[in-house]
């Protein structure tokens, strides 16, 4: 049996629901593998400065949400240069909000493997849709967590079974990975959302905990009025603002989230592959 002596969550995740994916299959593994636990949250600008190195002895559960069907494009320079394997064992884990993951499954999988991990399991759990409070609502839901600790028992099973890595774990997707998700709308015209930004009622208390949220360090500290910088629509700020005073008004952005939850308003399946 290979010796697994820390199990890590490791993950980016603005409003919690790829954290709690990550952290709840990393904790079941390390539990049933009588393992040490830890966690790096790479969420906040800070964290993603320096190089994080694994080896051997260690299992890492690593986490994004997926965004339009991919891995976050704005992570893959952290996500290819910092986070390095030599030889730990690698599960990629995506959140997805409902509609699908498209190829962000594979797509982590095989960053991890260039990263030298050797991935012994994969999933793609659902979780809250960022720009919705219908789409995925609550989830990971209890009936969630009992799934994602069934799939860490599992990843347990396999590495006590004396599971020897012959290359990376199947896990659904398309190779070459498929163009980001465009949204369109009822002329199929495209729907260009990546300059919106979320705008700042009168209300607003200049707490600070938009700022503080913010995993593109995008919003002033000094006015948070004020988005200086890139914004991915992730809603951290919309969602943690504890008056509600963050808000998207742009028409496009509008369509497209009601369009989402239209469509999408279901309970969508997770899946998992070993």
């Amino acid at each position: 049996m290979m010796k697994i002596k820390k199990v890590w969550a490791v993950f980016f995740s603005p409003t919690g629901g790829t954290e709690k994916v990550a952290t709840t299959v990393a904790q079941t593994v390390a539990m049933a593998l009588n393992a040490a636990y830890d966690t790096y949250n790479f969420t906040l600008p800070q964290n993603r400065e320096g190089e994080v190195h694994f080896g051997e002895g260690d299992l890492v559960v690593l986490g994004t949400p997926v965004i339009a069907g991919r891995v976050p494009n704005l992570l893959l320079p952290y996500l290819n240069d910092k986070i390095k394997g030599k030889g730990a064992l690698g599960v990629p884990v995506v959140s997805f909000g409902n509609r699908d993951y498209d190829d962000a499954l594979i797509e982590l999988r095989n960053i991890m493997e260039k990263n030298e991990f050797q991935t012994i399991a994969g999933g793609a759990f659902v979780s809250e849709h960022s720009f919705s409070r219908k789409l995925g609502a609550g989830r990971p839901d209890g009936e969630d967590i009992t799934e994602l600790k069934a799939f860490g028992q599992k990843i347990a099973e396999k590495v006590k079974s004396g599971w020897v890595y012959d290359g990376p774990v199947y896990v659904k997707g398309e190779e070459p990975i498929r163009p980001y998700f465009t949204p369109r709308d009822r002329h199929n015209v495209a729907i260009d959302i990546r300059k919106v930004k979320p705008k700042t009622e009168e209300g607003c208390c200049g707490c600070g905990v938009c700022a503080e949220s913010c995993p593109m360090g995008a919003i002033s500290f000094e006015d948070p009025t004020m988005i200086t910088g890139i914004c991915i629509k992730c809603c951290a700020c919309i969602k943690k603002c504890p008056i509600g005073a963050k808000h998207f008004d742009d028409p496009g952005f509008i369509y497209h989230k009601e369009e989402l939850e239209e469509l999408y308003e279901r309970r969508a399946n997770n899946a998992y592959f070993l």
